[in-house]
């Protein structure tokens, strides 16, 4: 197995303050909130769900698969992902992922209507941590249907050196033993494939294990930290069919890989209040998060 690769910039010979000039930059996109990804993502998520129609609620997080990154393939760099610039700021370092969220549900997207998404970089921080640098970059999201704006979402995305070799692992926090309900789920290659296919996520991390594994230096295929979260959430759709999400909010904690099975898990903190939080094979932590719900 070869040597992970190392970022071609580190903190200590790259002035990375420059990124926060991005701070401010705003961004629409058009898109019309069609059927198809929707019976797809159903599909995916094994639910029984009747057939999508035209009117009909979209689910919540389900948004994501609209508004994905059409960058031509002269564009993809060699993570798969598109080259760094553009929107996002060009944060030269070779690992990034989403870190967590913030969301507000006003009112429901429909389907079959025109949507739009507005998008501002609100925040760009630069830190140091045990592995090198580190840059967090916070987006917000305005997603608009016809009677206006339907959700308010903020997203951190984290960028990270690779790891040094024989730098110490980081210690893992013990997932909640009081789940009220839980789920387990097979995070196998295909379900892994089809979340990649229907968000149109070109990062090899996961789908290639080779890429992964001999490039990056991880143990497995990656599962996304988006589908996480909605796996969670569709725990939590459930367990309480038919309740509206006013809010969810969530924190990627540990990475979880296709190797092994995890186990997404809540519990009814009163009050409408749902926690909720993914727990690796070991036990540990690795996602955590909140929603609040409708008065049923």
């Amino acid at each position: 197995m070869s040597t992970p690769r190392t970022s071609s910039a580190s903190a200590s010979d790259t002035d990375l303050n420059h990124l926060r000039d991005w701070i401010g930059r705003t961004e629409t996109l058009r898109d019309t909130a069609a059927l198809q990804p929707v019976a797809a993502l159903s599909a995916t998520l094994d639910r029984d769900d009747p057939a999508p129609a035209p009117g009909d609620a979209l689910p919540p997080l389900w948004h994501w698969l609209y508004f994905l990154p059409l960058a031509p393939a002269r564009a993809i760099g060699e993570d798969g992902h598109p080259r760094r610039g553009g929107f996002l700021p060009p944060v030269p370092l070779p690992r990034r992922m989403w870190a967590g969220g913030r969301l507000q549900f006003h009112r429901p997207l429909r389907l079959g209507e025109a949507i739009t998404r507005t998008s501002r970089i609100l925040d760009v921080t630069t830190k140091s941590g045990r592995s090198g640098a580190l840059v967090f970059v916070t987006v917000q999201h305005e997603i608009a249907g016809a009677e206006g704006v339907a959700i308010t979402e903020e997203h951190d995305i984290v960028y990270r050196d690779a790891p040094q070799p024989g730098a110490p692992a980081a210690t893992p926090e013990p997932a909640p033993a009081d789940a009220q309900f839980e789920r387990g789920i097979v995070p196998d290659p295909v379900l892994l494939f089809r979340y990649s296919a229907l968000t149109f996520n070109g990062h090899r991390i996961h789908y290639d294990r080779s890429y992964v594994t001999e490039v990056e230096g991880y143990p497995g295929l990656i599962v996304h930290g988006p589908l996480i979260a909605t796996l969670l959430m569709d725990l939590a759709r459930r367990e309480r069919p038919g309740q509206a999400v006013r809010r969810f909010a969530f924190k990627a904690v540990r990475p979880i890989f296709d190797i092994h099975r995890f186990t997404v898990c809540g519990r009814d903190e009163g009050g409408g209040q749902l926690a909720l939080w993914a727990r690796d094979h070991e036990g540990a932590l690795a996602m955590q998060a909140t929603a609040e719900l409708e008065p049923a």
